[in-house]
């Protein structure tokens, strides 16, 4: 033991030791084993390494996407045609978790591409949209984005005011859009407008180079730090009527690619969350306060199964949760407990890792803070806690307590 503490002995997340209580790895596939371990190992020697000093400047780790594409993670158990793999619902979710686990920002940066702008595409396009788009977007030759937020509507995004008005074989695409990822330098953006014509919204694929689309990034944000957020203006944004998805007639369409991602939202939680446990419970056994471990203080080892017990709790929310969408059993109102669960009882374990952690939590070189800053965008992106919670409650009660 040493009281002199430096970050690569306090913290050495890449063995995520202990965080599996009760063996749910034996519940997993050998295919989903090896897309944990795959994933695993790729975060520890790919992403901690250049992470922190990315997270810090706010740029985004480019380097990184080619060998993402090595890693061959694109597809789930819904997108598995178009140079897309085939993954259950469970595996999708663990190569999730395993990414966020090193950092929230790339995941989120794959959360984006593959599970809003390659799903909109594989579930509202055309045969021959997919065919176009996803296989170039399953190499990550091209990256996608997902525009349906506005500046006034984020939670009421079903009134969004972006307009689209048909113009012959064309689109005229007007109107404003908050907070897309990967936005900034994407290649394709699906743009959610109501047509003025029936009022109803339709999802367009823009390109970047379209001179009626600029995107501005969003600065001196203090979570997500490398996801390059923007705000997106469409101005006489002309596109063709072979750009618009042909299945998106409605808000209740683009609901369907929403309840989706409710679900990848929840086991980036669990990996934030198994992070915090492993830096919290390693610092604790190696930081030496009045001459012993902290972690033989009481105090220390209560926050140390409360946090434990919040993790087991969320893995086996969302394992449960991933079987059921492979059954086809899984409903919205499940998606959004677990989104709405597992992201608030994820960011109460990174607020007790700070704190077993004290000073040193503070710093990125213990990587705790990052995590806990980044948790505050998983409680509110793809729908916020309160919003999750209306749904549910809606749900058991029957009664809507949205107005």
């Amino acid at each position: 033991m040493t009281d002199r503490l430096t970050p690569e002995l306090a913290c050495d997340i890449g063995k995520a030791r202990g965080t599996d209580y009760f063996l749910m790895k034996d519940q997993l596939t050998e295919e989903e084993q090896d897309l944990l371990y795959t994933v695993r190992a790729f975060g520890e020697a790919e992403i901690q390494p250049v992470i922190n000093d990315h997270w810090e400047k706010g740029t985004f780790p480019f380097e990184l996407v080619p060998k993402l594409a090595d890693l061959n993670i694109i597809g789930d158990w819904n997108m598995h045609d178009y140079g897309c793999r085939p993954i259950s619902a469970v595996g999708s979710g663990l190569v999730v978790a395993e990414l966020a686990r090193n950092d929230t920002s790339i995941q989120t940066f794959i959360g984006v591409h593959m599970g809003l702008a390659m799903q909109s595409i594989n579930m509202l396009g055309s045969e021959e949209q997919k065919a176009h788009y996803l296989p170039q977007m399953a190499r990550l030759e091209k990256i996608g984005a997902f525009a349906l937020t506005e500046p006034d509507h984020g939670s009421d995004s079903v009134s969004l005011e972006t307009t689209a008005e048909r113009q012959g074989d064309d689109w005229i695409l007007n109107g404003l859009k908050r907070w897309p990822g990967n936005a900034v330098w994407c290649d394709y953006i699906i743009v959610f407008a109501r047509d003025v014509a029936d009022k109803q919204v339709k999802a367009f694929v823009v390109e970047k180079d379209n001179p009626g689309y600029s995107a501005t990034k969003i600065e001196r944000k203090l979570s997500l730090r490398c996801v390059q957020n923007a705000d997106i203006v469409l101005s006489n944004c002309r596109v063709s009527e072979d750009a618009r998805l042909k299945e998106c007639r409605s808000f209740v369409d683009v609901a369907k690619v929403l309840a989706g991602t409710r679900n990848g939202v929840a086991w980036a939680a669990v990996g934030n969350a198994t992070a915090a446990y492993d830096i919290a419970l390693t610092y604790a056994e190696r930081r030496v306060q009045f001459g012993k471990p902290i972690a033989s203080n009481q105090m220390i080892q209560r926050i140390l199964v409360e946090m434990l017990g919040d993790l087991t709790s969320m893995q086996l929310y969302v394992l449960r949760l991933g079987r059921l969408i492979d059954e086809g059993k899984m409903t919205d109102t499940m998606a959004a407990l677990a989104k709405y669960y597992c992201t608030v009882k994820a960011r109460d374990v990174c607020r007790k890792a700070r704190d077993v952690l004290g000073g040193n939590g503070i710093t990125l070189d213990f990587h705790i803070m990052r995590h806990l800053c980044d948790m505050e965008s998983l409680v509110t992106y793809e729908g916020t806690a309160e919003i999750q919670s209306l749904i549910v409650g809606r749900h058991v009660s029957g009664h809507s307590a949205f107005v």
